[in-house]
């Protein structure tokens, strides 16, 4: 090629990915959606990490148009783009939690998932209809933040173990109303159907069926009277937390599986299910069979169930006389937010416990890291999810926790960076999840390699999200203004505490 077709070349988008070699063909070129702008943004000499590989590319170009990555290479910057000199960092894709429960107002849970290098998130319960204008603002632009992907409201069996005086939920006793609370979320605008703990089989069944029949999947907990592996086997697509799973692989699974159908809950009686089912699974964990594992977690994998631990929610319940906030991170909270979550704590975790029951938990806690190291082990596919909303969870940095966390777990740190972008972005059938042409530029820039040390990824340099590029000074001017809307009273927008695992008070 001649030297005049070379500088031409490298003058244009579609040149630039030809001199490095690529091809932009229909399968990745820009297509830049309608009142995008398609100017060109370079990211320079740049380490790209590949999180399924754990390759690392040093000395890149990463070439952005619109929300579109079209080139990745040592490619020439073509004339006209935005040059970003980033020597030395290292570019991952966006992160993703997928497990979440916002708190604050819109300038609150979204600027932090941001700024944490979040680009995506999933919201497990639909309590709010302003989740869903959230979601709908991000995708039209209107609104800064993340990806969201928003369940409905929770659906339980009766009685629920939610108050509804405190949060929405739709309570269902028998099949047909487990048919009418999916038509009803449908219409409400959820993206998927949240199951929960007391669910009896056969209305979990008629869930799953109407659900398909609408197009909607189901996601959530293994409901107390089913066992895991049907879970899996007839089609519910993840499963959150460990609770359920522990009872699978426990040689005496049928025993204490009648144990927790013998629980006697109150309405809305969260914490009571929540104590009685500790010893239960006290049980289960000192009963654990590798080969029980092994043909569960066989199961989970050739159906592709994924799994979402929330070791940084675990790490607290199980340890409430060892965990604290984070002092560093009170000022994105609000005092209301504090409030409860102490008083979640203290009121309604802490007390009232035996020296003994406090030792079980300690060790429940050591035992869970194990079992998420078997499932890593046995290749289940696992997504980071933190169950934020739970006591001492702060959006966006509760991610960070969990990478750890994984690590901790006996996960590498590739496995666990996979855990928050590869296999999220494959969960939802997105264009996310690698530093590759055609993919949405949704990316971090980080001031050191994360395979070398996972907490690395609290080292935030520039943030993408769908091609906008968050400066270092624009994503502190973000937690800044964090920080201040916390401290004014909360509003009717304001979005209450509340995860999964109980973190409400009475009014």
């Amino acid at each position: 090629m001649n030297s005049s077709r070379r500088q031409f070349l490298a003058r244009t988008a579609a040149g630039a990915v030809l001199l490095a070699g690529g091809n932009l063909t229909a399968a990745n070129a820009v297509r830049t959606p309608a009142g995008r702008s398609n100017a060109l943004t370079a990211l320079t000499d740049v380490t790209v990490i590949d999180a399924v590989s754990g390759r690392k590319r040093p000395h890149q170009t990463v070439l952005l148009s619109g929300d579109r990555i079209i080139g990745v290479g040592r490619i020439p910057v073509p004339r006209g783009a935005v040059e970003i000199s980033l020597s030395g960092k290292y570019v991952i894709p966006g992160l993703a939690d997928m497990h979440v429960h916002s708190l604050g107002d819109e300038r609150v849970s979204p600027a932090l998932y941001l700024a944490n290098g979040l680009t995506t998130v999933r919201e497990m319960a639909g309590t709010n209809p302003m989740l869903y204008e959230w979601r709908d603002r991000i995708a039209a632009g209107t609104l800064l933040g993340p990806r969201m992907v928003v369940g409905s409201q929770i659906v339980d069996g009766d009685p629920t173990l939610w108050d509804p005086n405190l949060t929405k939920v739709i309570v269902v006793a028998d099949p047909d109303q487990a048919r009418a609370a999916v038509r009803q979320v449908k219409a409400e605008g959820a993206d998927f159907v949240k199951a929960y703990s007391r669910l009896t089989r056969e209305s979990w069944l008629a869930l799953i069926d109407e659900a398909r029949r609408v197009r909607l999947t189901v996601h959530g907990h293994g409901p107390d009277q089913v066992t895991s592996k049907e879970v899996s086997e007839r089609g519910q697509r993840s499963i959150e937390h460990i609770h359920s799973l522990g009872l699978a692989v426990s040689t005496r699974e049928a025993e204490v599986r009648q144990m927790v159908l013998a629980i006697k809950v109150a309405k809305g009686d969260y914490n009571s299910w929540f104590r009685q089912m500790h010893p239960i699974e006290w049980i289960a964990a000192n009963t654990y069979s590798p080969a029980r594992a092994a043909d569960v977690f066989g199961t989970l994998r050739r159906n592709n169930t994924r799994v979402t631990p929330t070791l940084t929610m675990h790490n607290v319940l199980d340890q409430v006389d060892y965990t604290s906030m984070d002092p560093k991170l009170v000022k994105y909270m609000g005092a209301e937010e504090l409030d409860v979550y102490d008083y979640a704590v203290q009121t309604l975790y802490a007390p009232n416990r035996t020296a003994e029951e406090i030792s079980h938990q300690h060790e429940m806690w050591a035992w869970r890291q194990r079992f998420v190291g078997e499932l890593f082990a046995h290749d289940v596919p696992v997504m980071a999810g933190t169950d934020t909303g739970t006591p001492y969870s702060v959006p966006g940095f509760a991610l960070h926790d969990e990478l750890e966390h994984l690590v901790g777990a006996g996960a590498t740190p590739r496995q666990a960076l996979y855990a928050a972008t590869v296999e999220p972005a494959k969960f939802l059938g997105s264009d996310t999840g690698a530093v590759q042409p055609g993919k949405i530029a949704d990316l971090v820039v980080l001031d050191a390699d994360p395979l070398t040390d996972i907490s690395n990824t609290r080292r935030i340099h520039t943030v993408v999200t769908r091609g906008r590029v968050i400066s270092p000074a624009q994503r502190q001017r973000m937690l800044a203004d964090v920080e201040a809307a916390v401290k004014e009273p909360p509003t009717a927008a304001t979005l209450k505490p509340g995860g999964c695992c109980g973190a409400h008070r009475p009014a």
